[in-house]
């Protein structure tokens, strides 16, 4: 499994060359891509604030996810990870920021949209945005894993391309 403490730095270390700062938008991880870039010493001068969002009214409340998204689209799909990292940014003063929503198990899951279904969208001040679906496998708690990383490097990679650019 990839070593999210190493990714967690790398994205720091990208952040301070960039000057940058990120922000979080998180339902089905909790917290966890929050809790994985703090781990990281000095990380206040790169992470503004985290937005845990598990419910609809969370979402709705803290990060102006709209209501006919959610009854249209359901939690777990491409227009709310979109309306949810659009609202982070609006609601910080964060460069970038990604948001994740899904369904981890070990229930929840439909035809539709199995268990290990998540959607993740990152978006940065530039106006570049990107969304994502992934079906991993796994228990609860190795989808959660799955999703921090896959959050995590897409951060990363925005930022890099951008540096580089």
């Amino acid at each position: 499994m990839v070593n999210i403490e190493q990714l967690a730095y790398e994205l720091g270390e990208a952040l301070k060359a960039k000057r940058w700062v990120v922000t979080t938008a998180e339902s089905c991880t909790g917290g966890g891509v929050s809790f994985a870039i703090t781990e990281i010493p000095g990380s206040s001068a790169w992470f503004n604030r985290a937005f845990v969002t598990y419910s609809n009214e969370a979402k709705k409340q803290m990060l102006s996810v709209t209501e006919q998204a959610l009854v249209e689209f359901g939690a777990v799909s491409e227009a709310v990870v979109f309306e949810m990292v659009c609202g982070a940014l609006a609601a910080s003063r964060a460069d970038i920021s990604v948001a994740i929503s899904g369904i981890a198990g070990p229930d929840g899951g439909s035809d539709e949209k199995p268990i290990g279904t998540v959607w993740f969208a990152w978006a940065d001040a530039t106006g570049w945005q990107q969304t994502q679906c992934c079906v991993f496998s796994g228990s609860r708690n190795e989808v959660r894993q799955q999703a921090i990383a896959k959050a995590l490097s897409g951060l990363i990679a925005r930022i890099n391309a951008v540096i580089n650019a």
